[in-house]
Formats: structure tokens, C-alpha cells, sequence
């Protein structure tokens, strides 16, 4: 347990946090095969209690994932009340393609958009805008906004984007997309609260005021860790490597480990002013449960009218 208590962020995750002080939202990706999306559903259900202000649905490298994302969307939409975001990406459609998206979007509900430049798909090498296409996320979000009165969520990197020369490079990029109509920044995940706290300061400093949510990953698994932070830039602190990697052999306890990990780090960002966090669930409900529970939510009692109202209200027609 030493060890355990070495690796997690500064905070005590025993302490007393204030009920409802806090704003979530979850990010859910499109399931692959009747089974996923069952299990999918199954989380939607789990988490709608915990009243997020919004989710959002993935879109895979490449577009990859275009008409699943469009799905899952779609259905969240018409079988709950809550908000759902679609992420819609620059690579490998023109401009025209896009806005014809975000048009069917806007006429199936949709009033938020995950606005990104996106990467391509494995093997793909660096980005490469498409010949009639937008050429970063800028661009896109201004084209959003002068489509339609969307809500727009951007990326932001505590650690800087890989393709990024330098961290201010990536700070000028981000205050381009706030210019441009941006609403928020959805942070990339890290995994010490100072990389956000300084990342925080550095936004500030440059004059951007649009909220800052962190995005939070519990994670479990060494190799996971490595293959998502190198994708992303992110760094893995070397006691939480090894952490992990001291788990390898057994699984049972990495959710428990992941959890406390994580309720730490939300602690940690919480002590220092944090009130809003978007966690990343991987499709799966009983860690974000748990890291909601750490902030002070709490789930809406089964027979909650609210509840019920959330998960199966009629479609509303779109005015």
C-alpha cells in the first residue's frame, strides 16, 4: 500500500467533498458489434443518473467511425434527455461533406459539436487536409458557427499536441479556436494535477476565458497507458508506471488501484478550484461511478421521476 499511496496525487481521497458543487460530463466512443452496444446502453443507463450536463460520442481517426458515431448519437437523442455532443473531425472529407453532417445533426436535435482536427487513421502518417477540406479545427469551428447556433467543444493539451513546434505554438492554436466561436476546452487526459494547474495558468495568461474542463482516464492496464499517452503526448509519471506494471499479474485489483488513482488526481484538482471534469469512461460504468461518487455525486434514487424522465422520454420534435 506504500507503494499505492507514492503513486497518487497530493490529497486526501477520504476527504469530505460538497454534494452537487461539481459539473461532469462523459465521453462514450461508437460500439463496433450488437454486443458492444448493448453493453454500451447498459453504461448510458448507469451514468444518466449522475445528471451530466452533457456526453459525447467519439469519432474514430480517419472518419472511420462516421455512420456508428451518427447512430449512437442519434439514438441517445431520441431514447433519453440528455445532451448529446458529436465529435466531427477535418480528415478525409471536404467542407461540403462536413457541413452536410453537422446540417443532419442539427435537424436530428443535435445542438453540440465536438469540434477537432483529427487524426489519421493508423499508419496514416501526419495530417494531411483534405484538397477541398478544412485545415484544422479553427476553421471548422467557425464554420459551425455560421452554419447554425451550435455549442462547440475544442481540444485542449496540457502537454501540447505532438504536432505541435512548441507548448506556446499549441496555446496560439487554441486561442484560434476560442476566436473562432469555441465554447469550451475539453482537455486531452494527463495524469498529475500539476501538468493541468500549469496548463491552466498558460491559457489564462493568454487571454482565453472559455471554460477549462479537464479530461480524466482511469486506467488500469501499463500497456493501455503507453499506447494511449504516446498517441496523445501525454507523460505517465514513472511511480504510476510502475504502479501499473506491478499489476500485471493481478487484474482483479486494477480497477481498485485505477479508481483510487483517479479519485486522487479529481481531489487533488478539486483542492486547487476545479469544479468541472469530463471523464473519459471507455464504455464502461463502475470507475466514472465511482469518481462521481469521489466529487460528492450522487446517483438519482431508481424511482426517481427525474430519473425515469432522463432515460425514457418520448422524442421531442424538433422545432
Amino acid at each position: 500500500m506504500n507503494e499505492i499511496a507514492a503513486a497518487l496525487p497530493a490529497g486526501d481521497i477520504a476527504a469530505a467533498l460538497p454534494a452537487g458543487d461539481v459539473e461532469l460530463s462523459f465521453e462514450f466512443f461508437p460500439p463496433k458489434t450488437e454486443k458492444m452496444e448493448a453493453e454500451l446502453w447498459d453504461t448510458v443507463t448507469a451514468l444518466a443518473p449522475y445528471a451530466p450536463r452533457f456526453v459525447s460520442v467519439t469519432y474514430g481517426a480517419g472518419g472511420t467511425t462516421r455512420q456508428r458515431t451518427h447512430a449512437t448519437v442519434q439514438r441517445i437523442v431520441n431514447e433519453t434527455a440528455l445532451d448529446a455532443a458529436a465529435h466531427l473531425t477535418c480528415v478525409g472529407a471536404s467542407r461540403t461533406g462536413i457541413l452536410e453532417i453537422a446540417q443532419a445533426y442539427w435537424a436530428a436535435g443535435v445542438r453540440h459539436i465536438v469540434a477537432l482536427r483529427g487524426d489519421p487513421p493508423a499508419g496514416g502518417g501526419r495530417f494531411t487536409p483534405h484538397p477541398d477540406g478544412f485545415e484544422n479545427a479553427a476553421a471548422l469551428t467557425a464554420a459551425l458557427k455560421r452554419l447554425a447556433p451550435f455549442e462547440i467543444s475544442v481540444a485542449g493539451y496540457p502537454e501540447y499536441h505532438p504536432d505541435s513546434v512548441s507548448p506556446q505554438a499549441d496555446i496560439d492554436n487554441l486561442k484560434a479556436k476560442i476566436d473562432a466561436g469555441a465554447d469550451r476546452v475539453l482537455t486531452q487526459f494527463f495524469f498529475a494535477p500539476e501538468i493541468f494547474l500549469r496548463f491552466r495558468d498558460r491559457v489564462a495568461a493568454s487571454g482565453i476565458k472559455a471554460e477549462l474542463v479537464p479530461g480524466i482516464l482511469p486506467i488500469a492496464n501499463a500497456a493501455q497507458a503507453q499506447k494511449f499517452a504516446a498517441a496523445c503526448g501525454a507523460s505517465i509519471p514513472p511511480k504510476l508506471a510502475h504502479l501499473l506494471e506491478q499489476l500485471d499479474d493481478r487484474p482483479e485489483m486494477r480497477p481498485l488501484v485505477a479508481a483510487m488513482v483517479a479519485g486522487a488526481l479529481c481531489q487533488s484538482l478539486y483542492a486547487a478550484g476545479v469544479r468541472q471534469f469530463h471523464f473519459y469512461t471507455l464504455n464502461r460504468a463502475p470507475m466514472t461511478q465511482a469518481l462521481c461518487h469521489m466529487l460528492g455525486r450522487r446517483a438519482a434514487a431508481g424511482n426517481d421521476t427525474a430519473l425515469n424522465r432522463a432515460l425514457y422520454h418520448a422524442p421531442v420534435p424538433v422545432q
